[in-house]
């Protein structure tokens, strides 16, 4: 069984397409029909997050830490719990693309590290979305680590001790923990999740936090 990590704090505006996306995922035929527990962590959510989690058939934890690493290690525990010999993460305001479990599973490594895409800019001028794409450059080997596309075998997980309770960089955390001992991590520039942009993240140093300091450094 495959396992799916998705953290939510109040995401009802969002993890509805992202749980869509997911569900296609899990109908590639390269899985030949294993079978994908969806596991959403609620982390303090006052939204409907809970209830569109249900619509799509995802099984919801709730915690209240407002940690990003304590919500995905819920959601990593509980997968477990359930059979899942492969972790694959990502966030409640990212879309996965069709062959993006059969792509984590496909790469034959220990872990996988994936890049992410940005579909909507409104948020940010120009020369922020610029100079994204020029650190970013689509390429196999590239150094980025992304929880909104991340995938870890089980046993390595565990071997690792899984995401630590950061309220931030728990996905970079846990890839340090696995090359430390020696998992074969396999970074590929495809599949690609795509990922807002928003201004106003729910970690205070996550992606959204990252994209700020790029546009102050630019002087945007």
């Amino acid at each position: 069984m495959i396992g799916v990590l998705v953290p939510a704090h109040n995401e009802e505006a969002l993890i509805g397409r992202c749980l869509r996306s997911i569900g296609q995922a899990m109908r590639h035929p390269a899985l030949r029909g294993e079978p994908v527990q969806v596991v959403v962590a609620l982390d303090r959510c006052r939204d409907g997050t809970a209830r569109i989690a249900a619509e799509h058939g995802a099984h919801a934890v709730r915690l209240r830490r407002g940690n990003a690493g304590r919500a995905r290690a819920l959601a990593a525990r509980t997968a477990i719990a359930r059979g899942a010999r492969w972790l694959a993460s990502t966030d409640a305001d990212s879309s996965v693309p069709f062959d993006w479990l059969a792509g984590q599973l496909a790469c034959a490594a220990d872990a996988f590290c994936g890049m992410v895409c940005v579909e909507d800019w409104e948020d940010y001028p120009l020369p922020v979305a610029r100079r994204y794409d020029e650190l970013h450059v689509p390429h196999d080997g590239h150094p980025h680590v992304h929880g909104a596309n991340l995938g870890v075998a089980t046993d390595w997980y565990l071997r690792c001790g899984g995401f630590p309770a950061l309220p931030a960089h728990e996905d970079i955390a846990l890839v340090e923990a696995l090359e430390r001992a020696g998992a074969g991590i396999a970074r590929l520039a495809s599949p690609a999740v795509v990922t807002s942009a928003r201004s106003i993240g729910r970690a205070p140093e996550g992606f959204a936090g990252y994209l700020m300091r790029m546009a102050q450094e630019i002087g945007t």
